[in-house]
């Protein structure tokens, strides 16, 4: 079966996103696919390469990207979210004349259509707000 999750909480505030995580580790285990997970609303701020917890704390960001390496998992993050919230690429800040950016591969900022496509093509499409 194949899964895709939205994430809408942030880290350290939310237990979205590690509740998120926790489900994406038992359905691969189970030899599931996750087709994707996409960031939106204060979940962007999953994508920040600004996050540092301290050492005895899971790093939230370093998780989603051990879990790409590992299974080939897109994570996409909402453009629109993000920058409202002040998280943009390497891109995106040159396009507004910023000089900084926290958001790097392989996190990707993408629309809302890839939110609908990720639902389209899941069997099963889970929300952790």
């Amino acid at each position: 079966m194949e899964y895709g999750l939205l994430i809408m909480g942030a880290p350290y505030s939310s237990a979205a996103p590690h509740s998120a995580l926790r489900f994406a580790s038992a359905v691969l285990s189970k030899g599931h696919r996750i087709a994707g997970i996409f960031f939106y609303q204060d979940g962007v701020h999953n994508a920040s390469s600004l996050m540092t917890p301290p050492q005895d704390e899971l790093n939230m960001r370093e998780a989603w990207i051990e879990l790409h390496q590992q299974h080939n998992v897109a994570l996409d993050v909402c453009i629109a979210a993000a920058l409202r919230r002040g998280l943009m690429s390497e891109l995106e800040a040159k396009r507004h004349g910023l000089v900084n950016f926290n958001i790097e591969a392989p996190f990707e900022l993408t629309g809302l259509g890839q939110l609908l496509e990720l639902q389209q093509r899941c069997d099963r499409f889970m929300t952790f707000a």
